[in-house]
């Protein structure tokens, strides 16, 4: 009260000769409710439950495969190294006080966003869980469902209970990315002061608890959900269902991981790149003041969206989709098991298994001096992050290639195998291949964002126009790849060996699930990568706010910037991941709808051949134009959203500069948490229009193809439109812009019935799959723009800002900053939502498909 006391009265001395000491966001850290009670139980009863889970667990691994028996022991090791690692980076010291009240308050800020944003998901969840069980009670079933016993009820509490794990599963790797970011930044701060390479090292440790225990928690929650379904419903024994039929009932627990990872993508989205506009247009461009600078009002929420936007959104995304390439991969697998062994099944979490494995060496492998008080030069921090994704790299070829004899050896086909590992191998080069175009497209050691940069200096409009070029030519080499990729998999799996009973080529579509398995064969070494980028930005911050001397400040810059570099190339291969993956969900898709339809869906041969999805026919190319339209106006919405919160901040940080004049003489304290409240608030409301859009419109589409349906085949069918639409109407009561959208959609297909049907079988499937296609070709290009051309804005900013081009204040600065501005919901909001959302589209599809039909 002193510090108010003071201000009010204007006798506060010189801001950076007094404590420096900032307010909390909550008045007490938060903890979540199951933290709380397994903390109320006694060490001893606790660890008696951990040793009774972990062998009922074994148990129904034994009883299920061998192989579920290695992927669960792998996963706990490597959960173990995880603590190790927390432990290392938690036993660094905070530095002095000033840092560690800094860091408090952004630890409070993000664990109350975060709190708030993840009720509202969980209550959207139980809602739409609902909803699923509704539309599942009433769908068809397979004969193998029915020969087997479960009925539609079974069904439904089976999809239910898969997409609830799912969400929770997805909604806990947020939470982790956000916990250890919030721990690390200011030990990175403190350890800056000391080395470049120490700082480095904690800050990739940290990236690495989090990576392990997010790719450990996709692996072993699919895992468990599969040995339990095996054994419960007894499996391969006579009267009960085939394991080949398996996979099918996992793509809940897909879909539960897809819907929590777009809302936490985009209201973490929203939260950073609205605070960070924010402080921008007001500090830097405005006041002048540098980025970061304790005088911002903003720079505390600023600093929040770091964590909540980047890490904890970002372990959502990720959990997602490894969630979704394992459950399509082994669907695919599946169809391949009726004729060879069950180990195409399971190939999947063997991979990611050993993706935890050789990750974990290669994050081992970034050490700091041992002499941190020896100073030498600054070492490049990207040259030592590429080592040890080298090392990963090299380490995948070989566990990769083991894997592939181990499981997909079969004697009918001696070299398949052979075969398969080129596939991996394709995908691997393909991953490295992404990560070096994004890093071409956005360091600023390469031309293209030098280019950049010195368009600044001409003006804000020429630095907009090549930044957009920029972007859009950005988008070539990438799909020139992931095109050679798929292309080259599938022949290499045609050429496997492996027939089906006709003797035609069945190993086409496992070859391309094979090489989307290599891509992400690494995954957990890139979400390193990723995490290090705003554990990195946020030591910045710190430094900067608790002034410390420049020399320490020049080493967080450098970290910063390669940290903008690797968040960039992450992006890029979560699009090249997401673009295979999409591919394999589509295909799954067309299994799902063969399996239901009991009518050919699917490959025959080397063609579509039984039941093509033809664009010429009009149904279905108005499903693939709504497919587009629908990336289009999901990223204006979101970054709409961003644009709309932007303004509130803005708003606030000049009435505060206005009111508070002594702000920048450093005689009165910012409101820190006002800017924290405002962006809380209004990014929460702002996620919900572009998130309904999404998972509403294959909905209404399915919806209105079933009630075609019905008409079609003139008998009663319970109203699942009907309940669709009433559950969620909450959503479309959200937005008038929301409701015109659906009553266009509903007059668009209601002219359908009119030609609907009319010697086209399965043509409500077809009109979903074209919906699907359409959109992930539209979204794969467009969030390839969107984040190279955000990212190249932001480093060109970090090039000037080193001192060229007249350097930070300079007129060429200020235009740079102008372009990083319109970047930001590019490269954070909009770009980073649509990996989710055209993933999330395809495990919608699977667990709606027996709607379509």
């Amino acid at each position: 009260m002193m510090m108010d006391d003071d201000m009010e009265n204007g006798g506060l001395g010189p801001y950076q000769d007094r404590p420096r000491t900032f307010p909390n966001m909550r008045s007490k850290p938060y903890v979540p409710m199951i933290f709380r009670i397994l903390m109320r139980i006694n060490i001893r009863v606790l660890f008696v439950l951990l040793l009774l889970c972990l062998g009922v667990v074994f148990y129904i691994g034994a009883s299920t495969s061998p192989i579920i028996v290695f992927v669960f022991s792998v996963c706990i090791i490597t959960f173990i190294l995880s603590i190790y690692l927390c432990k290392w980076v938690l036993s660094k010291d905070e530095g002095p006080p000033e840092m560690a009240q800094i860091s408090d308050a952004i630890r409070d800020g993000a664990e109350g966003f975060f709190r708030t944003q993840y009720g509202t998901i969980s209550k959207m969840a139980c809602l739409l869980a609902l909803v699923i069980f509704c539309i599942y009670l009433f769908r068809n079933t397979t004969p193998q469902q029915e020969a087997s016993g479960i009925g539609r009820s079974n069904s439904a509490c089976i999809t239910v209970a898969a997409f609830l794990l799912g969400a929770l599963c997805s909604g806990i790797a947020g939470y982790v990315g956000m916990w250890v970011s919030v721990r690390a930044n200011v030990r990175v701060s403190s350890a800056a002061r000391r080395s470049a390479r120490e700082a480095l090292q904690i800050a990739v440790r940290a990236g690495g608890f989090s990576a392990i225990v997010v790719v450990g928690m996709a692996v072993i929650g699919i895992a468990i959900l599969y040995a339990t379904f095996y054994v419960w419903l007894g499996v391969d024994t006579p009267g009960s269902m085939k394991v080949t039929d398996l996979p099918l009932l996992l793509v809940g627990y897909g879909f539960g991981a897809s819907f929590v990872a777009l809302f936490a993508q985009l209201g973490g989205g929203i939260y950073t790149k609205a605070a960070d506009v924010g402080a921008d247009l007001v500090g830097k461009v405005e006041q002048g003041i540098p980025e970061d600078d304790p005088r911002n009002p903003a720079v505390i929420a600023d600093l929040v969206g770091d964590n909540v936007g980047d890490c904890a959104a970002r372990g959502a995304d990720l959990f997602e989709s490894i969630a979704a390439e394992i459950i399509s991969a082994m669907i695919l697998g599946g169809t391949m098991v009726q004729r060879y062994p069950s180990g195409f099944i399971l190939f999947p979490l063997v991979v990611h298994s050993f993706d935890l494995v050789i990750s974990s060496i290669g994050i081992l492998s970034i050490r700091s001096s041992r002499d941190s008080s020896v100073k030498a030069p600054i070492e490049d921090p990207m040259a030592i992050l590429q080592k040890g994704y080298s090392v990963t790299i090299v380490l995948a070829v070989l566990t990769f290639g083991a894997s592939t004899r181990w499981l997909l050896y079969t004697e009918q086909a001696p070299s398949a195998w052979l075969n398969f590992a080129l596939c991996g191998l394709v995908g691997i080069i393909t991953a490295y291949i992404f990560v070096w175009i994004t890093k071409y497209y956005t360091d600023y050691k390469h031309e293209p964002v030098r280019a950049l940069a010195l368009s600044s200096s001409t003006g804000h409009g020429t630095n907009i126009i090549a930044g957009v070029s920029l972007g859009l030519e950005s988008t070539a080499p990438p799909v020139l790849v992931i095109s050679v990729s798929i292309v080259s998999a599938y022949w290499l799996g045609q050429t496997s060996g492996l027939v089906d009973e006709s003797g035609n080529p069945i190993g086409g579509l496992f070859g391309t699930a094979v090489a989307t398995m290599g891509m992400l064969s690494t995954a957990a070494y890139v979400l390193t990568m990723d995490m290090f980028g705003p554990i990195a930005d946020n030591a910045g911050g710190i430094v900067e706010m608790s002034q410390q001397p420049e020399s320490v400040r020049e080493i967080t810059d450098v970290l910063d910037a390669v940290g903008n570099t690797t968040k960039a190339t992450t992006k890029g291969f979560a699009i090249g991941s997401a673009a295979l993956a999409s591919f394999l969900l589509f295909s799954a898709y067309m299994d799902e709808v063969a399996t239901f339809a009991q009518e050919p869906f699917k490959q025959a041969g080397n063609y579509l051949i039984d039941c093509q999805v033809d664009i010429a026919i009009p149904e279905v190319f108005v499903g693939g134009l709504l497919g587009s339209m629908l990336i289009f106006l999901f990223s204006g919405w979101a970054c709409s959203a961003v644009g709309k919160t932007a303004q509130e901040v803005v708003n606030e940080v000049r009435r505060q500069f206005i009111e508070r004049p002594g702000i920048m003489e450093y005689k009165e304290k910012p409101d820190y948490a006002r800017c924290v409240a405002i962006v809380a608030s209004a990014s929460l409301r702002e996620m919900i229009k572009p998130g309904a859009l999404a998972i509403i419109s294959p909905l209404v589409i399915g919806g209105w193809v079933l009630a075609l349906e019905g008409e079609k085949n003139d008998h009663h069918i319970p109203p699942l439109s009907c309940i669709s639409f009433t559950h969620l109407s909450f959503l479309w009561a959200l937005s008038t812009v929301v409701s015109a959208f659906r009553n266009s959609v509903a007059l668009v297909l209601g002219q359908l019935v009119k030609f609907a049907h009319e010697g086209h079988a399965l043509l409500g499937a077809k009109v979903v799959a074209a919906l699907l296609m359409f959109a992930t070709v539209s979204g794969i290009l467009m969030a390839l723009f969107l984040n190279t051309a955000g990212g190249a804005w932001d480093n060109a900013k970090k090039f000037i800002e080193t001192g060229a081009l007249g350097g930070k204040g300079s007129d060429t600065h200020k235009a740079a900053v102008t372009g990083d501005t319109v970047g930001d919901p590019f490269k954070d909001t909009a770009g980073p939502s649509l990996h989710v959302l055209i993933k999330m589209l395809a495990t919608i599809t699977l667990v709606m498909a027996p709607i379509f039909l």
